[in-house]
């Protein structure tokens, strides 16, 4: 990774995926390791953990790409701290150009207003009342990244699991990358969800609650959780939830209705990575179609709770579900699954979040004049290892479920 900030090759250009083929196989191999033997000295464990912290230090003060996410956060941050609602106001509108800095200049799809939840709005003015600038989000997300660590390793004692699967996390690749590297918001919902297992894994239901609506109001996805929570907190814990909420929706409510921002317009105009989708719009409306994705998610997670689910593939599959339906595929949204790669009913998973790396390709040959697409050829390759891997487990169990028959 190191060698990785120094070169500073392009994104998705031959040398970086060449480098981010390496780092995945290199990964690969050390959770092989990790499945045939997780365990030793916590000494040691703390040592990788370092050496983890160690290759994302460089990543948090180089300059933010072109059109970086980055910059709609500045952005809002500067509409809130200037009285205004950034879920009505567009960065192209000429009116407000004045709030414009040199980096806030440089902001994606200037014509539609934010898509964050209020929770990210939160994120974004706690962070800039400290300093207004892409470092401290990257410094504040890779702190949220650290939180992450921390809180799976404690989950992971406490539900019987080697603390060493922590690196099936910390070493990832794609964490290194779309955190302190690329700083994407993701890792703050993340932590909060962190939070709300260990909550929820300790009986403090309240705790679980607030961490949870917490981690949805930063991001949509991991609404499709919510039926593990089934019979696991109490009225009054999703009373107090609520109330978060409210108190994070109501500074921006207006007659105009919810402030839901440019949501709409990218479930409407937004695609990548998208192959489950398309079939999906084929039949159904844009909207229909996502209502379709978030109902997988929440049936899969429903059916998991009733199964009396609630291990790492119980927190896993539901939002890869969602994901796989999604209108939108970008590799930073499968941070989400990275936590829970701790077991052998997640290893599709695992194989995705390294499958889908390979478009990043696609950044590349946008800059050479291609459209905004991901060739068919990463498609397959990307899909094609995840059906590959789900074809495997599902072998591997029929000697297994001969042999409970015979018993």
């Amino acid at each position: 990774m190191l060698e990785w900030r120094l070169g500073a090759p392009a994104m998705g250009s031959t040398s970086y995926m060449s480098l981010l083929a390496a780092s995945g196989v290199a990964y690969a191999i050390a959770v092989r390791e990790l499945h045939r033997r997780a365990g030793g000295p916590r000494i040691a464990l703390i040592g990788c953990l370092i050496l983890a912290a160690a290759w994302r230090a460089p990543f948090v003060s180089r300059p933010a790409g072109k059109n970086d996410d980055v910059y709609r956060y500045l952005w809002d941050a500067r509409l809130q701290r200037h009285g205004l609602n950034p879920y009505l106001i567009t960065p192209s509108d000429p009116k407000y150009d004045w709030l414009h800095t040199p980096q806030t200049r440089g902001i994606n799809n200037p014509d539609v207003p934010t898509p964050y939840p209020p929770g990210a709005q939160l994120f974004f003015r706690v962070v800039t009342s400290v300093h207004e600038s892409v470092p401290a989000f990257r410094l504040a997300l890779t702190i949220c990244d650290a939180l992450v660590a921390l809180l799976l390793w404690r989950w992971l004692a406490s539900v019987g699991l080697s603390p060493w699967w922590t690196l099936a996390y910390a070493w990832h690749p794609l964490v290194t990358i779309e955190g302190a590297a690329n700083g994407h918001l993701d890792l703050a919902g993340i932590a909060c969800l962190m939070a709300s297992i260990v909550a929820l894994t300790r009986r403090r239901g309240t705790l679980a609650a607030v961490f949870f609506v917490l981690a949805v109001t930063i991001k949509l996805l991991p609404i499709v959780l919510a039926p593990i929570y089934w019979r696991r907190i109490r009225l009054r814990d999703g009373l107090v939830a609520a109330a978060v909420v409210v108190a994070l929706y109501a500074p921006y409510l207006t007659l105009a209705g919810p402030p839901i921002g440019s949501l709409g317009a990218f479930v409407a105009r937004f695609r990548f990575n998208d192959p489950v989708f398309a079939s999906l719009e084929a039949w159904l409306s844009p909207r229909a179609a996502a209502a379709v994705a978030m109902m997988i998610g929440v049936t899969v997670a429903a059916i998991l709770r009733a199964r009396d689910q609630t291990g790492a593939a119980a927190w896993a599959w539901p939002a890869a579900a969602t994901l796989a339906c999604a209108p939108v595929i970008y590799p930073w949204y499968l941070l989400w699954v990275t936590p829970f790669l701790a077991t052998r009913a997640t290893i599709p998973l695992l194989v995705w979040t390294l499958s889908v790396l390979s478009t990043y390709r696609v950044w590349h040959l946008v800059r050479l004049g291609a459209a905004w697409k991901v060739p068919p050829p990463i498609l397959l390759f990307e899909y094609g290892l995840v059906v590959v891997a789900v074809a495997w487990m599902a072998i591997d169990r029929i000697p297994k479920a001969i042999n409970r028959r015979r018993l």
